[in-house]
């Protein structure tokens, strides 16, 4: 097909691309749980962690399946989240509760010219429980820790049909799997596994349903210190279709993203750590050009 009879049949359709993308879009961000370099760590029993997270997104291209390249189209955001976390142990089995709180909103919202209604605020709440069964020690040790993850439905998202917010409206549930494997010397692997599945929900009289989406993270991390890292890896995230009222709108949690990251120890209970990604392909979404983030962490 020509280039210029492609974009005649994207503009043609954009009054209910636009409709029906805005629905699945405001239905909440796909609930993927991004992990850094060392996450899966087992601090000691007793620690408690206070960590912020700020972070900048920015993407110019929205791909939308059986559409192509909606023109004229940007989604960026600037969010914040306050996580906390406690380590102990059950009979010397290690585990950890934690809560995670997004907040923020999106700065910039357009889908083929047109632009969405935004309603920045609180994101859902998420409460989390991660156990150890494994964790040995050594230049080849072996961390390896399985975690669930319950979204709570508890963010704003009262705006009418096709204001996109941090909240989805609905349950999610992530279990997710995290390895930390030793390569000897000062090399290590950091690597999860998880699925998400939300809860179907009305909004408005409208149905929106997401398939379960599966996101697969795998760093190699390199300690230049006890206390200093650089990390580079991938994060890829496959499924999680997007449908109103039954009716699939193109969009899905499809993309391959590469990451970089490094940390260091300001002091013995202070670490800063900071990652730059980009999205090398994206299907079904928006393709996200440059992805800043910086995180503070307390130990206490």
């Amino acid at each position: 097909m020509p280039f210029w009879r492609l974009k005649t049949n994207i503009h043609s359709l954009s009054a209910a691309l636009v409709a029906g993308l805005a629905g699945a879009l405001a239905a909440g961000p796909a609930a993927a749980v991004d992990v850094m370099p060392a996450d899966y760590t087992v601090l000691p029993s007793g620690t408690n962690a206070a960590l912020i997270y700020g972070q900048y997104t920015t993407a110019g291209k929205l791909h939308v399946e059986g559409a192509g390249e909606v023109p004229d189209s940007r989604l960026d955001t600037a969010v914040g989240i306050a996580r906390l976390l406690h380590y102990s142990d059950l009979d010397g089995l290690p585990f950890a509760v934690q809560a995670i709180l997004p907040f923020g909103g999106l700065t910039e919202a357009r889908i083929g010219g047109a632009d969405l209604e935004t309603e920045n605020g609180v994101g859902d709440l998420t409460l989390g429980l991660t156990v150890w069964p494994l964790n040995t020690s050594g230049p080849y040790g072996t961390t390896l820790g399985v975690t669930t993850y319950v979204a709570l439905p508890t963010g704003d998202h009262s705006g009418t049909p096709g204001t996109l917010s941090l909240g989805s409206g609905s349950f999610n549930i992530t279990p997710q799997i995290g390895l930390v494997q030793g390569l000897g010397g000062s090399l290590f692997l950091d690597a999860t596994a998880d699925m998400t599945f939300r809860q179907d929900h009305d909004h408005f009289g409208v149905e929106h349903s997401r398939d379960p989406s599966t996101q697969l993270q795998a760093y190699l991390r390199y300690q230049t210190s006890p206390s200093t890292s650089f990390s580079l890896g991938y994060s890829g995230l496959f499924g999680g279709e997007d449908y109103v009222d039954g009716v699939y709108q193109g969009t899905k949690t499809r993309s391959d993203q590469v990451r970089l990251f490094a940390a260091t120890m300001l002091s013995p209970t202070v670490q800063i750590q900071g990652m730059l990604a980009t999205d090398l392909r994206t299907e079904g979404g928006f393709e996200q050009d440059v992805v800043g983030t910086i995180r503070l962490m307390k130990l206490f």
